[in-house]
């Protein structure tokens, strides 16, 4: 990319702390290196190293929207505060072109003995502002804020999410080239969040954003590439949707331990059984379906204990014509194999859009939870799901599947499976929402009184 390209650029960037046991040995390293230099022996080191941030490079383009995941502690919080310039590197270096706002710890940037009013002006000049600048937009900001005569009060008085608003009506209107959001968002109310969340989608169209969260299915919605940090350094670069994968398994792994150990997979199932016939479907609503079975190229994970074999969707009438039409009867059914004996075993699946957003889905939990069904090694069993065919906006959507041993609180996911089908929509006529709906009634009246 050439250098016009280039909002950020990070380059082999690390960063050093110094963890001293006690004040004394802070002192000892104030004053004994120097005379150990001076008397010819080597200096000796009373403090500890810790890397929060250890040769970290990549580049993010004008209008990219980047999202950073990673557990706390992985050097999320000092690679922004990096980039935004409140921290120096011990090495390396940071490109930025732009202005900068950034949203990081709640409360960072303002005076809490000054009220929101001066809050305003302080935090506005500091991202470069002029008083002029801030008077013509200060009602703006206010009015964006909507904490009332409360902007009059000094901000200690404050609630965290009064600190959010005024915090982010600020950035929201100092013309920034460069949004950073640190986790922020999720102090906020409904109602505010929307807000912040439509000013995000419209900063989107030219801005670029970097946004840091722990929900990787946010990451996926609003981002077109991910960073995942590990223990400081950048462990996977790469589309949001596989950042996003490839943490989730990594996470689950932690959580289980030694107890089973996750395998990455993708390409072709040694176990997958895949149904070569297509299910086309057109419905009556005007849409156009085909849905696709992507068990051989689907990624994931899997244990060794359980696999999936098999996932499929037909139709519950009699007609044995392929085609689907909306709002009718179907059957999900998701078949596995065991090949360790599983207690308490759950079948499920989720359907996603091309955001990763989940938009609906279930597993059998419930039911072995009021029968439980035991599984012998070798035996195969299935998941049956009967349900009304939903009306989806054009697009693609990936129905994710997953075969588990155990219960709500603690459980095993053996093998996971992010697109084993794959389902593209395409149809003339609008449908508002997430998810259409087969309206019975909807119609205009005039009321004569």
């Amino acid at each position: 990319m050439s250098s016009d390209e280039i909002a950020i650029r990070v380059s082999n960037l690390s960063k050093r702390y110094e963890i001293y046991d006690t004040p004394r040995d802070r002192l000892k390293q104030f004053i004994l290196p120097r005379t150990q230099r001076l008397s010819g022996r080597k200096p000796r080191q009373y403090f500890r190293e810790f890397w929060a941030l250890n040769d970290v490079s990549f580049e993010i383009r004008r209008g990219e929207t980047v999202g950073v995941i990673g557990r706390n502690g992985s050097g999320k919080s000092t690679l922004l505060q990096m980039i935004c310039g409140t921290l120096t590197p011990t090495s390396g270096s940071i490109e930025t072109r732009g202005r900068i706002a950034a949203l990081l710890e709640l409360g960072s940037g303002f005076n809490p003995e000054f009220t929101g009013r001066e809050n305003i002006y302080l935090n506005a000049s500091v991202l470069g502002l002029t008083i002029e600048e801030i008077d013509a937009r200060y009602d703006d900001i206010v009015a964006f804020a909507d904490i009332g005569q409360f902007v009059e009060q000094p901000v200690k008085t404050y609630s965290s999410g009064m600190y959010l608003r005024l915090a982010f009506a600020v950035i929201a209107h100092v013309d920034a080239d460069i949004l950073v959001v640190d986790e922020a968002l999720a102090v906020g109310d409904a109602v505010f969040t929307q807000k912040c969340m439509r000013f995000i989608r419209k900063f989107q169209e030219n801005g670029t954003l970097i946004f840091v969260s722990h929900d990787t299915a946010s990451v996926q919605n609003l981002c077109r590439s991910g960073i995942w940090l590990k223990h400081g350094r950048v462990e996977q670069l790469g589309t949001a949707k596989a950042v996003s994968e490839a943490y989730l398994q990594y996470t689950l792994q932690e959580i289980y331990g030694a107890e089973s150990k996750l395998k990455s997979i993708g390409g072709q199932s040694d176990a997958a059984e895949v149904d070569d016939a297509p299910l086309a479907v057109a419905s009556s609503y005007g849409a156009q379906a085909s849905v696709q079975n992507n068990l051989s190229d689907a990624n994931g994970w899997r244990t060794g204990d359980a696999d999936i074999i098999s996932v499929k969707l037909t139709r519950l009438s009699d007609n044995s014509d392929v085609v689907f039409e909306g709002d009718e009867p179907v059957r999900m059914t998701v078949r596995a194999k065991a090949y360790q004996p599983l207690e308490r075993p759950i079948l499920g699946f989720l359907v996603r859009d091309r955001l990763g957003q989940d938009l609906f889905g279930e597993n059998t939990l419930h039911f072995t939870g009021l029968r439980p069904t035991p599984i012998a090694a070798g035996e195969v069993f299935e998941g049956i799901f009967e349900f009304r065919l939903p009306m989806l906006p054009n697009g693609q959507y990936a129905v994710m599947a997953s075969v588990a041993d155990g219960d709500l609180q603690n459980h095993i996911q053996h093998h996971w499976l992010h697109d084993a089908l794959i389902v593209n929509i395409s149809s003339s006529k609008i449908r508002y929402g997430l998810v259409g709906l087969p309206f019975t009634r909807a119609e205009l009246e005039v009321i004569h009184e």
